[in-house]
C-alpha cells in the first residue's frame, strides 16, 4: 500500500499543477453526451494521472471519467475523477476535488479526496484510519435525523419519487445545505457534517469516497443499504453512525428501484 499511495501522491502533484494553471483562467467549455461540462483542465489532469499510474504499475487497469477504460481484466483497477465538481471549477469556486481510488478484486482498498485549491487531502486505506493532511479524522456521533447536518450537491440529482424521499429526509434534519460534490464526504469524515444524500452519481464519483468514509468510522451505501459497486444505480447515502444511516435508509429505501 505504501507504493500505491506513493504513486497516487505523485499523480496528484502533477494534477494539482495542471488545475492551478487553468483555475479562473480562460478556456473552452465543452458539453459531453450527457450535457455535463468538461474542460482542458479535466482532460489534461486525467492524462497526467494516467501517465504516472501506467509508468509505475503497467499491469494495472484504469477507469477514468474522461478517457475511459484501460486494461479492464486486471485485478487492480485505479478509478479517476480528475475534477469532481467541474461546474464549481468553471464558476471559479474552489469547492471541487480530484478523486483517485484503487480497487483489488472489486474491494475498495484506497481512496483519496484531494482539494487542490484548498490544500486539503483525505486519504482512506482499507484497515487504517482516515487521515486529513496526516491527521486522523474524528467522525461525529450523531444518531438521529433531527440532530443531523445534511449536505447534497444539487436537488436536481433526483427524479420521480427520489425527490419525494429526499424531501422527507430534509424535513426531519436539523440543517440542509446544497453544494460540495466530493468535499461533503470529506467534511463528513472529519465530523463537521453528519449525512450526505445524493443521486445521479457514477462509479468514478464514489469509488474514492468509500475508503475515506469507512476509514473514519462512517457508513456509505446505496439507498437500499447495499454496498457501492461499479454497477451502482447512482443513489448514495453516507452517514456518520450506524443508527443515523439506518434512519435514513428507512426513508430512502421506499424509492422506486
Amino acid at each position: 500500500m505504501k507504493q500505491y499511495l506513493k504513486t497516487a501522491t505523485s499523480a496528484l502533484q502533477q494534477s494539482r499543477q495542471i488545475i492551478h494553471q487553468y483555475f479562473r483562467q480562460s478556456y473552452t467549455i465543452e458539453n459531453k453526451a450527457d450535457a455535463s461540462p468538461v474542460t482542458i483542465a479535466d482532460k489534461s489532469a486525467e492524462d497526467a494521472i494516467r501517465q504516472v499510474i501506467m509508468s509505475n504499475h503497467p499491469d494495472h487497469g484504469i477507469l477514468g471519467e474522461e478517457h475511459g477504460i484501460h486494461n479492464p481484466e486486471s485485478s487492480y483497477q485505479w478509478i479517476i475523477d480528475p475534477i469532481d465538481g467541474t461546474k464549481s471549477f468553471i464558476s471559479g469556486s474552489p469547492i471541487f476535488g480530484t478523486l483517485i481510488s484503487l480497487t483489488h478484486q472489486t474491494k475498495h482498498i484506497m481512496g483519496i479526496i484531494d482539494m487542490p485549491m484548498l490544500d486539503e487531502r483525505w486519504i482512506g486505506i482499507q484497515g487504517e484510519p482516515t487521515l486529513l493532511n496526516n491527521n486522523q479524522c474524528e467522525i461525529s456521533t450523531v444518531q438521529k435525523l433531527q440532530q443531523a447536518k445534511m449536505f447534497c450537491t444539487d436537488s436536481n440529482m433526483f427524479s420521480g419519487n427520489q425527490l419525494e424521499c429526499f424531501e422527507q429526509i430534509t424535513s426531519q434534519v436539523q440543517l440542509r445545505r446544497f453544494g460540495g460534490d466530493c468535499y461533503s464526504y470529506g467534511l463528513l469524515a472529519s465530523g463537521h457534517i453528519d449525512l450526505v444524500v445524493e443521486g445521479c452519481l457514477q462509479y468514478y464519483d464514489i469509488a474514492a469516497l468509500v475508503p475515506v468514509v469507512e476509514g473514519a468510522g462512517g457508513f456509505i451505501t446505496d439507498w437500499q443499504g447495499k454496498p457501492l459497486t461499479k454497477d451502482l444505480n447512482g443513489l448514495v447515502v453516507a452517514a456518520s453512525t450506524k443508527e443515523l444511516h439506518q434512519a435514513a435508509i428507512e426513508i430512502l429505501s421506499a424509492v422506486d428501484r
